[in-house]
């Protein structure tokens, strides 16, 4: 099977002459003034760029996603487009989930929806193991093809026990999560029981990713900042270490993401990973206090700032850099995904931006610092 290009063992040990941008910042190593800053955006494709929907068609992401070939390409679009210094791979967090057969899809305008919501013990019984090499080789297929396309690393991905839970029990997107918290405190044994399930269904998905040549993963926790940190410490912590620790052993840089979780954020360092993803709601600079010296974070600009004049982004952007003061473990991104109304230029001069103003050697930019 491919190799993970770069990929070598730990956030900083290892051989590292060569690494890309992208690897350097996982792994916090230090760079030099001409070095750049990697940026990469969570949803690249966004819904945003009109190739994408050129070629997407209709119906849900799971019809799109079982097509190899247009899977790696619409990977490989912003990387075209923008010149970013990774490719996300272009799939779903419920894709292990709908292949094992619980009945999930993805509905256009929606978000996943569940044919028959995870409600009782019995339902347990819908949660085989995950066979990857069979249930999703079509994923597979499509790292395959993007490891010999692709000039950059390629970031692998599943969604986090808990975040795949709450769309398994609440049957749809939802606000309050009031079905996944009843489940949760009201009858605890069950939800492990389901976390645990969901655990070992997010490593297979993502060792089998880097086993054939993913360089990097990251673990969307994407709601987990509806808990309060006691709740996420008792119910939801035990089981995302043990997807960090279940993949450990391969050696790529391991990257953490949720919305809200500002109050969470040393706890999903100490979920095991090597990098920490910051939403807009926490200044970077105060981020960094809330996480293990040395941390690498990723972010953290608010996606829709991106519709506001240039001078306004741009001056946000170099905000985000300025609080980054030249650390060597900052990867830029948005707070969150793409929003599918964004205009891709803009998305284009941020790249432009942080590549030409950033700095990864401890030092500012004469633009950065004046901002």
């Amino acid at each position: 099977m491919p190799t993970p290009p770069d990929a070598t063992s730990g956030p900083s040990t290892g051989p590292t002459d060569g690494l890309p941008p992208f690897l350097r910042a996982c792994r916090g190593l230090p760079g030099s003034a001409t070095d750049r800053v990697p940026v990469w955006f969570m949803r690249q494709a966004g819904r945003s760029l009109p190739e994408y929907r050129e070629i997407r068609g209709v119906g849900s992401i799971l019809d799109a996603i079982a097509e190899p070939e247009l899977s790696a390409e619409i990977t490989l679009q912003p990387v075209r487009r923008y010149g970013v210094d990774a490719a996300i791979l272009y799939s779903d967090i419920v894709v292990p989930a709908a292949a094992i057969g619980f009945g999930v899809d993805v509905a256009p305008g929606v978000g996943p929806v569940v044919e028959r919501p995870f409600a009782s013990a019995a339902d347990l019984q819908r949660l085989r193991p995950l066979e990857p090499e069979i249930d999703t080789a079509h994923v597979l297929e499509t790292v395959r093809i993007l490891v010999r396309e692709l000039t950059v690393p390629l970031i692998g991905f599943a969604g986090a026990p808990f975040t795949v839970a709450s769309y398994l029990i609440e049957g749809r997107p939802s606000r309050t999560y009031t079905r996944t918290k009843a489940l949760m405190h009201g009858d605890p044994q069950l939800w492990h029981a389901l976390m645990e399930r969901l655990a070992d269904m997010a490593i297979a998905s993502l060792r089998s990713q880097i086993d054939n040549g993913a360089a990097a993963l990251q673990l969307f926790d994407s709601w987990a900042g509806a808990l309060a940190p006691p709740d996420y410490e008792t119910f939801v912590l035990p089981h995302s270490q043990r997807v960090f620790e279940g993949v450990a052993d391969l050696g790529v840089p391991r990257i953490h993401f949720g919305v809200g979780t500002g109050e969470l954020l040393g706890l999903m360092a100490a979920a095991g990973a090597d990098v920490v993803g910051v939403d807009w709601r926490v200044p970077l600079d105060v981020a960094r206090t809330r996480v293990p010296a040395g941390t690498p974070l990723q972010g953290n600009l608010d996606p829709a700032l991106c519709f506001a004049p240039w001078e306004v982004t741009e001056a946000a952007v170099r905000d985000v850099l300025r609080r980054n003061a030249g650390n060597p473990g900052h990867i830029f991104n948005l707070g969150h995904g793409v929003m599918p109304e964004t205009d891709p230029s803009v998305l284009e001069r941020i790249v432009e931006l942080v590549h030409r103003e950033g700095r990864c050697d401890g030092t500012l930019s004469a633009e950065v610092a004046a901002s």
